[in-house]
């Protein structure tokens, strides 16, 4: 049997992020699920890019204030307590708005942990 306790806020954001990211899996030893913590200012996006994954299945939890998820479809506004599903092959963009009155906070979980099967995606042209 193994059990760790990690602590998000024991953790250095990595750098060159658009928003402060705790990788928590790997402190935690989590080999076949990708845990990760957002915290994310006013005008400032989750991820580097507007992508989709090929085989991961993500999922975002907001701890607190509103995740705006944006898709090709639509925006959606991500309340706390809420969690947001993205299956393989669906672009999706999320962020905190410019104009938010407050930071986000957001516990993303991934499966397969995979980093090699990430696309950025062109609004404009599909791909």
């Amino acid at each position: 049997m193994g059990y760790r306790l990690v602590s998000a806020d024991d953790l250095e954001p990595e750098p060159d992020r658009p928003c402060a990211l705790r990788r928590l899996s790997p402190a935690a030893g989590l080999e076949r699920v990708a845990v990760n913590r957002f915290d994310a200012e006013p005008g400032e996006q989750l991820p580097l890019a507007y992508h989709y994954h090929d085989e991961q299945e993500e999922a975002f939890y907001v701890l607190s204030g509103t995740l705006h998820v944006e898709t090709p479809a639509e925006t959606l506004a991500v309340p706390a307590g809420s969690l947001f599903a993205v299956d393989p092959g669906s672009p999706q963009r999320a962020y905190n708005p410019e104009d938010a009155d407050e930071a986000v906070e957001v516990l993303a979980i991934g499966a397969p942990p995979v980093r090699d099967d990430v696309h950025a995606y062109d609004p404009d042209d599909g791909a």
